[in-house]
C-alpha cells in the first residue's frame, strides 16, 4: 500500500540511502522502477495501491499497470507485499494476497515498521494472515519483519533473495532473457 514504508525498505535493502525516493507524501511511485542488484537481478519497485491521493482514473491505470506486469513478467520470481504492522490487516492487503494467490504468483509479507508497534499488535496482524491461509487450505506464505530505521529483517530478506535467484539460475542454467526480478509491492 502507499505509505507503508516501501522506498525506505528499498533503500535499506540496496544500502543506498537516495536510490528510491523517500516521501511524507504518499504515492509517489508512478512508473515501474527497475534497480540492477549487483548486475545479477532485478528489484522492481511498483506504484503503492489505496491511501495515495489520486483521481479514479490514474488509480485504474496504476492498478492495470501492476496486474498486466504481474501477470505477464516471464522473469518475475517472487512479489514482496508490505505491509504496515501498526495496523490488522487491511481489506485492500487481503484482497491483494488473495489476488495474487489466484493468479498463482509466489509472494511473502513483509511486515514494515515493526520498531514502531508494539508487539501485541503484529503478532495479531501476523495471526489474520496466517488464519487467511488456513481459510484457504494453503501453507502460509514466507514473513518478514523489517524496520528501516533499525536495518531489522534486511539480512534475512536479503538471504531469501539470494537463495531464490540462486535456485532459479540453476534451474534455467542462465537463461537468455537475463537476469530475474524481484518486485516490491506495498
Amino acid at each position: 500500500r502507499s505509505n507503508v514504508g516501501k522506498s525506505s525498505l528499498i533503500n535499506r535493502l540496496t544500502g543506498q540511502t537516495g536510490l528510491a525516493k523517500v516521501s511524507a507524501t504518499p504515492g509517489h511511485t508512478k512508473t515501474l522502477n527497475f534497480y540492477l542488484i549487483n548486475k545479477d537481478w532485478h528489484l522492481v519497485d511498483l506504484p503503492g495501491y489505496g491511501f495515495a491521493q489520486k483521481n479514479l482514473a490514474a488509480r485504474e491505470r496504476f492498478e492495470e499497470m501492476i496486474i498486466d506486469y504481474l501477470e505477464q513478467r516471464e522473469s518475475l520470481i517472487r512479489v514482496f507485499v508490505l505491509i504496515d504492522s501498526r495496523l490488522p490487516m487491511q481489506k485492500l492487503d487481503r484482497d491483494f494476497v488473495q489476488w495474487l494467490i489466484g493468479a498463482d504468483i509466489d509472494f511473502a509479507l513483509v511486515f514494515t515498521k515493526v520498531d514502531k508497534t508494539k508487539p501485541a499488535i503484529l503478532r495479531e496482524t501476523r495471526r489474520q494472515f496466517e488464519a487467511l491461509f488456513q481459510q484457504l487450505g494453503l501453507s502460509a506464505s514466507p514473513m518478514f519483519e523489517t524496520s528501516s530505521e533499525t536495518g531489522a529483517g534486511k539480512l534475512e530478506i536479503l538471504r531469501f533473495i539470494g537463495a531464490e535467484v540462486a535456485s532459479v539460475e540453476s534451474d534455467e542454467d542462465e537463461s537468455e532473457e537475463g537476469g530475474t526480478e524481484v518486485t516490491a509491492t506495498p
